[in-house]
């Protein structure tokens, strides 16, 4: 490392992010950047470990040491080579990844780890900013082999440009009317402005890449269209089944799943007029889940002018800062606030709702919960009861359930070509992530269940591997090396 003292002497650093009462106003990013000059020092933080856990954390395999290091060294084309050669989307990934690599960070030892996320997210924007990160890289040769992409999350997204990088003639499927799956109309603008997905689809159709959005395969496409058009075929639809919460009273007017009303307020924030939108406005909002989904929830409703907005959670609340379940360098299952949070929410742990009751119209109007005790059994197992007495009731508006998801939709085209699935309803596949018919292949939260981002445009890497293998019966060098892949920026 250029500055092996770098740790010692500089803190870590952080942009600022607009003030909260100025981002409830409209639905931009408000993520600030740091000054190129102490973007510079954060990367002097990199402190030459001898062994990097951050790579323990990162699923791509980001050579993090390197690119910090570049930004020190006032490299930034090489630095931004170096993280394009793992990662095709990194200015996804350092907006809405949680940063694992950040955790497993050897100076997260003393809670204070390199600002890893922000140097990816800086890198690529200067790159994108400069006209290098978005440059088209056309494969030298084609294979005249056609592969279906179905499903144009970060998974598939990934699969269909490493693909066509290596030869391939690749069609992207989405049943939805734009492409981007949960990127473009789960994940809300103030995290990842939409646009970013568009620069990537420009550089994709450059590259070879045809988009068919609006097209439902297993209806609009047969399978035998795919058997006749496709060499190979990519599943990559995602896990987007959501996990209901059958209890007296789900059917009152008022009571929603999460990414029905995020999805419909992407699709406004698109330019879209939306019918019967789910609105927050002027409502008493409750969001059913503590993860990610639900803290989009509170985002979006404090920016449609909820008039108080409460979270609840089913498990008990996390420890402040040390969990010993979870120590240094796993991922650590402790206390965190969101942006989402801090912009205004009520939150509550151990909370179990019962049912909701509603007026002679059918509009919901009250929760009805149970506080709860949680022990933990000689066999390590976690019990929850209900704590006598705790019983209460909530005037609602609006409640949105954010309860996670069970796995991919049992859509059509899954039957009729008969793979395989697992117990949990997931794609069986195997290392090459070749399902049970052969030339059919299966990635991201559709074969390893509801997951990361960075999980996906990895599996969507990964699977492109095995396709390019079966294809070739051999594979060319997918994975990027930064020295010898071809498909490296310059």
């Amino acid at each position: 490392m250029g500055k092996i003292t770098g740790f010692l002497e500089i803190s870590r650093k952080k942009p600022a992010r607009r003030p909260v009462d100025q981002r409830l106003k409209d639905w931009n990013e408000f993520e600030g950047a740091l000054p190129l000059d102490e973007l510079r020092e954060q990367g002097a933080r990199c402190m030459d470990c001898g062994i990097p856990y951050c790579h323990t954390g990162c699923p791509l395999g980001n050579i993090i040491p390197d690119w910090n290091d570049l930004v020190y060294q006032e490299r930034p084309r090489r630095a931004s080579t170096r993280l394009h050669s793992t990662n095709n989307f990194p200015e996804f990934t350092g907006r809405i990844c949680p940063a694992p690599c950040e955790e497993a960070c050897t100076l997260n030892i003393d809670r204070h780890p390199v600002t890893i996320k922000q140097i990816e997210r800086q890198i690529a924007d200067r790159a994108i900013a400069e006209g290098r990160a978005l440059k088209p890289r056309i494969a030298e040769t084609k294979t005249g082999k056609k592969v279906a992409v179905v499903g144009s999350g970060p998974a598939g997204m990934a699969a269909a440009q490493q693909l066509a990088r290596a030869g391939h003639n690749v069609t992207l499927f989405e049943r939805a009317d734009r492409i981007g799956g949960l990127l473009r109309y789960g994940i809300p603008n103030f995290k990842m402005e939409k646009h970013l997905i568009d620069g990537r689809m420009g550089q994709m159709e450059a590259e070879g890449v045809v988009f068919r959005p609006s097209t439902n395969v297993g209806v609009d496409v047969t399978v035998e269209d795919l058997k006749r058009d496709f060499d190979a075929v990519v599943l990559s639809g995602g896990a987007t089944q959501p996990r209901d919460l059958p209890l007296p009273g789900r059917e009152l007017a008022g009571v929603h799943f999460a990414m029905d009303f995020l999805t419909q307020q992407n699709k406004v924030c698109e330019g879209d007029t939306v019918d019967g939108q789910i609105l927050a406005t002027g409502k008493r909002v409750v969001v059913l889940g503590g993860g990610d989904t639900g803290s989009d929830c509170v985002g979006t409703s404090n920016r449609q002018g909820a008039a108080s907005v409460h979270q609840f959670e089913l498990m008990p609340r996390p420890p402040e800062a040390e969990n010993p379940d979870t120590p240094w360098p796993y991922w650590p299952l402790i206390m965190r606030t969101s942006s989402s949070q801090e912009e205004g929410a009520e939150r509550d742990w151990s909370i179990n709702t019962l049912r909701f009751s509603g007026d002679d119209a059918g509009h919901v109007k009250k929760l009805h919960g149970v506080r709860l005790n949680w022990t933990t059994e000689e066999s390590g197992r976690r019990k929850m009861e209900p704590i006598p007495g705790s019983e209460f009731e909530m005037e609602v508006d609006l409640v949105l359930l954010a309860l996670g998801f069970l796995g991919p939709e049992r859509a059509p085209l899954l039957d009729k070509l008969g793979v395989e699935l697992t117990e949990r309803g997931n794609v069986k596949a195997d290392d090459n992530y070749m399902t049970s018919v052969p030339g059919v292949f299966a990635c991201g939260d559709l074969r390893r269940g509801q997951s990361l981002v960075v999980w996906a445009i990895w599996e969507g890497r990964e699977c492109a591997r095995g396709v390019d293998a079966f294809l070739r019966g051999a594979t060319s060098d997918l994975r990027s090396s930064p020295h010898t892949s071809p498909l490296v920026l310059p």
